[in-house]
């Protein structure tokens, strides 16, 4: 269900609501205001684009996406990607995979595959958003520290060069630069500032700063980029080749696959603070709409941001009406105050991604799961981590993801146990059933758990113990939830190969599911109709 649509039918439109949801939207405007610029110009765009796309993004994923106090923009987890595109495509190639991710978006949203993606294991996600955060922090160490500029393709060409050239360091650059972080991270402490958002705390009196003194060695948005543009966007289709669409799957299926894990976290994330519940494949829709309108008003990628989210549940927003504010916010600001963002200092907007590098580490929950977490999730989480930061975002997610899932299967197999019943485990339910003992001559294994293609080489190794061959075989299947494929084929050559030994083979007790499996695959008819019993009490009595 449509968020505003479920926020209408539980009342939350109703003028009573209106002050806090409008309140909130300001706020939560004001703060995304220092961080749509940062992440913008550490992403390769310019400031106004970052704002550009909170703008968009915020409307769409309000009044379509599936959680309805979701706050939507330009992020940190992003930054690593597309500056990685735009360098490589331009900022031309981003808008056109950003536009190819929205579609992708739109798609897993409608395939309903948003509850696929949630199954993402914790050190997956733990190791390449720590891995982004390393990314972050030292990819800001230029603008903080008032570094020259340096070239290297990947993370560890980068720092070796950044390390060489740190005795050059601008000491104005690093000092408003660090004013800055104290700023940022300690401003609520201060008398009257408590409820002012640190990172604006700091746009705001540092940009002052630099207006009062003129610091000629301060990199500012007017020296870097001109100033931001006093007006709204205009709409513009990007231009672009088919050629290109090929170039650019890769990069659009990156930024689709990170937009949605995102902003499903985040939308749980909102689902816990708020007592709501979201619609994970209206948000993936919501999260599609967005970027594919986006590019078309000169923003980029975009996706729910956890951050502004829990600032908009914070300060009282309940429905989508405090997301729309928050861009009107972001309208009024650009309308009116935009010729003021030439003093804007880049150190300043540095030391804010300095924070939300190291929120989005989130070191403490890295540290816990490498002390307690099983050796198998910790060596996972260190190999995503690893990747992210030295190779790539998407080998590490994807090479994650891959041995989570085969760990997740071996124990699976290992869970699944093949077992002869002895005649005192089934003694009761004999008793129960009206029939006597077991012949000595027959022979039950009882299948306890999912019979699937990693479990098969336990059934096999356990049959094949069995060196004298009895004269009926009954398989109990009781246990057994599912089976696939390559269960159905190992199945049936045991079966033949236990018939070749003229021994008669029963299945019993397989549930409906595993029943109507057994008969498509033509296990039944092997063994024979009158061989298929309900329960294993009724076999037994068939010998």
């Amino acid at each position: 269900m449509l968020a505003i649509i479920e926020a209408s039918q539980a009342g939350l439109l109703r003028p009573r609501h209106w002050v806090r949801n409008l309140v909130s939207g300001v706020i939560v405007g004001v703060v995304a205001l220092p961080l749509a610029m940062a992440f913008a110009i550490a992403s390769g765009a310019k400031p106004e684009q970052g704002i550009y796309t909170s703008i968009i993004a915020a409307i769409f994923v309000s009044l379509f996406g599936g959680s309805r106090v979701q706050i939507a923009g330009p992020t940190g987890a992003f930054i690593v990607v597309l500056s990685g595109i735009t360098a490589q495509y331009g900022f031309v190639g981003l808008q056109i995979a950003t536009l190819m991710a929205g579609f992708i978006l739109l798609f897993l949203g409608l395939a309903k595959m948003g509850a696929v993606i949630k199954f993402i294991p914790d050190p997956v996600i733990i190791g390449f958003t720590s891995g982004i955060g390393v990314t972050i922090w030292v990819g800001q160490w230029k603008d903080f520290f008032g570094l020259p500029a340096v070239n290297g393709e990947h993370f560890h060409q980068k720092l070796f060069h950044l390390l060489q050239v740190f005795p050059q360091l601008d000491m104005t650059t690093t000092i408003l630069a660090a004013i800055s972080l104290a700023l940022v991270i300690y401003s609520n402490r201060i008398p009257g500032l408590k409820k002012i958002p640190g990172p604006l705390v700091a746009l705001v009196l540092v940009t002052f700063i630099q207006y009062l003194f003129h610091f000629e060695s301060i990199k500012t948005i007017g020296t870097a980029f001109g100033g931001i543009p006093q007006g709204l966007p205009e709409f513009r289709v990007p231009e672009f080749h088919w050629n290109q669409i090929i170039t650019l799957i890769g990069p659009a299926f990156t930024i689709a696959m990170l937009g949605s894990i995102e902003s499903l976290l985040s939308a749980v994330v909102a689902d816990g603070m708020s007592g709501t519940k979201h619609n994970s494949n209206q948000e993936l829709i919501g999260q599609g709409l967005a970027n594919i309108v986006a590019p078309l008003f000169g923003g980029f990628a975009a996706t729910g941001a956890i951050a502004r989210t829990a600032t908009n549940i914070r300060n009282g927003g309940t429905s989508p009406i405090s997301g729309i504010i928050h861009s009107l916010t972001l309208i009024l600001i650009l309308l009116v105050l935009a010729p003021l963002a030439v003093h804007i200092p880049l150190a300043t907007l540095s030391a804010i991604l300095f924070v939300v590098a190291w929120n989005m580490s989130e070191a403490r929950h890295f540290i816990k799961i490498v002390q307690r977490a099983p050796r198998a999730d910790v060596v996972i989480l260190l190999i995503t981590f690893f990747l992210t930061v030295f190779a790539d975002l998407v080998v590490a997610v994807n090479i994650g993801v891959i041995l989570a899932t085969l760990h997740f299967l071996r124990r699976m197999a290992s869970s699944v146990e093949i077992r002869k019943s002895s005649r005192e485990d089934l003694h009761q339910d004999l008793r129960n059933q009206g029939v006597g003992e077991v012949p000595s001559d027959v022979l039950i294994y009882s299948v306890e758990g999912p019979f699937f293609f990693a479990a098969v080489e336990n059934f096999e190794r356990v049959l094949a113990g069995t060196h004298d061959y009895p004269n009926t075989l009954i398989l109990d299947l009781k246990s057994v939830p599912f089976i696939d494929v390559t269960g159905l084929q190992t199945l049936e050559e045991v079966i033949g190969e236990m018939q070749n030994h003229q021994v008669r083979v029963l299945v019993a007790s397989a549930n409906g599911r595993v029943t109507k499996k057994l008969y498509k695959a033509g296990i039944i008819d092997m063994v024979g109709i009158e061989n298929h019993f309900t329960n294993v009490a009724s076999a037994v009595n068939a010998c």
